[in-house]
């Protein structure tokens, strides 16, 4: 008898117990679906109009740019906010994949990350309020480059007081160009702004996508610039090299479709100028990018002892970007001949040598290791470039990247002649139509009219006429 009421008060806890459960679950609502990976960004929150972190979350070109790619990856972006400074260390320690905020292409950077193809270019531009008994500006903003440097040079005095934000690239620039000039290097970007509308300073440092924001509402302010060529482009881990890929191929598929320059022109204006994202362009950044790294290389061959030249060390990289290329080829298309690799990348290692051989260190330069540091960060460079010759256009014209190259390598330290020489091999790469599948391959026509609006003003050169030619295989990824 006392077994029976036992089993029965057992049957009916059981019978509570399940249903309150379904009580709990209906009232929690329907169930949703697992959330979507996590990818971690950096973003400084303090530049527009690439990152602007007043409100619940960051806005700008750069956090629409990540936003993009993140929802066509199925990715869900999370912000980290960094400070300037703090950059570099804070995407080594882990505290994100990728860092997208206008980061400009800097050697230091590319020791310790890897940089994705261009996503535009800017130029420094300083803000000026010159003294009222002094004579204007001889010319309108913008100016030509010389003509800028030449203005800069005549107000470099002792007397003259300039802001920057502190730790970034412009800060760099600054020390770079003023000799004799107070540079202020200020924490927090927007106080820049704050200490040339107070009168603290007489000039303030920014770009030329910045600069004519700053200067609203601002009297007796004049614009002097561009002052530098920079690229601009996204930060990532250097043990992220898919994502890095993944990047790439994103960037320049949306380059070609048209949701990029729709990016550029609703959040930038006309001052971002034309496409960089393609695989030209991308290619001539690269070659920047690692010659840049060339004169702590020299150093650090210097400090070990090592000779500039290093022909079997030229050999193992060599075989290693032929590879590379024939790796990253597409299924059923051939890949340049061995020979055309091989004068193509055997230029680039010449024009190293030789911007390693006369280009001196800057004093209190940073210290690398060859073999731990340098040498893996042109690696990853050399990687990006195997790719790109890879997605080449089915043809290039000569006189095209001839005139590009001028432009993108104008302040790499080399030579009229070695540009041409870089020009004249990039452009073999692709001297004669690709095939595919014994076919010749159809082709898309993307015209380079308007390449760089303020180039003519940068370079004191036309603009870019031609065609870029991508081959149809490169459909939109999404």
């Amino acid at each position: 008898m006392n077994s029976g009421r036992s089993h029965q008060r057992l049957s009916h806890g059981l019978a509570l117990t399940l249903m309150l459960g379904v009580v709990a679950a209906c009232a929690s609502g329907p169930t949703h679906a697992p959330s979507r990976p996590a990818l971690r960004v950096g973003t400084s929150g303090d530049y527009p109009p690439f990152s602007d972190w007043r409100q619940e979350r960051p806005s700008g070109f750069s956090v629409a740019l990540v936003g993009a790619f993140a929802a066509d990856q199925g990715l869900e972006p999370s912000w980290v906010r960094f400070r300037w400074p703090e950059l570099v260390a804070d995407l080594g320690a882990g505290k994100f994949e990728l860092a997208s905020s206008g980061i400009t292409v800097r050697p230091e950077r590319s020791v310790a990350g890897r940089f994705s193809v261009p996503v535009l270019r800017n130029g420094a531009v300083l803000l000026l309020r010159r003294p009222s008994q002094a004579p204007p500006l001889a010319s309108g903003y913008p100016q030509d480059m010389g003509t800028a440097l030449a203005e800069l040079r005549a107000i470099d005095r002792p007397e003259l007081r300039v802001a920057v934000n502190r730790g970034g690239h412009l800060e760099r620039v600054a020390r770079a160009l003023f000799h004799q000039a107070q540079v202020q290097a200020i924490p927090d970007n927007a106080g820049v702004r704050q200490a040339l509308a107070s009168g603290q300073v007489d000039a303030a440092l920014s770009n030329n996508l910045e600069a004519p924001l700053w200067a609203e509402g601002l009297s007796g302010i004049e614009l002097l610039g561009p002052l530098t060529r920079d690229v601009v482009a996204l930060y990532v881990r250097p043990d992220r090299p898919e994502l890095a890929a993944q990047l790439d191929a994103w960037l320049m598929a949306q380059e070609e479709n048209g949701r990029l320059p729709e990016l550029r022109a609703r959040y930038l204006g006309p001052g971002a100028g034309g496409p960089t994202a393609q695989p030209v362009q991308a290619l001539l950044a690269a070659t920047a990018e690692r010659l840049a790294l060339m004169p702590w290389v020299a150093a650090a061959k210097q400090r070990s002892g090592k000779p500039v030249e290093d022909t079997a060390q030229e050999t193992r990289v060599l075989a290693a970007f032929r590879a590379e290329v024939r790796k990253a080829t597409p299924p059923g298309e051939t890949p340049p001949s061995d020979a055309v690799l091989d004068a193509f990348f055997q230029a680039q290692m010449d024009a190293a040598k030789r911007v390693q051989q006369r280009t001196p260190v800057e004093a209190g330069a940073p210290t690398f290791s060859l073999e731990t540091q340098l040498r893996p960060a042109v690696a990853r460079i050399t990687a990006r470039m195997a790719t790109l010759v890879a997605r080449l256009p089915a043809h290039l014209d000569e006189a095209t990247v001839r005139e590009l190259a001028r432009d993108w390598l104008g302040a790499s330290g080399l030579e009229a002649g070695e540009v041409e020489q870089l020009a004249r091999t990039l452009a073999a790469l692709r001297g004669q139509p690709r095939t595919h599948r014994g076919q010749p391959q159809e082709l898309r026509v993307l015209s380079l009219e308007g390449e760089w609006r303020w180039r003519s003003a940068a370079a004191g050169h036309g603009s870019v006429r031609g065609a870029s030619l991508l081959p149809r295989h490169h459909a939109p990824l999404r």
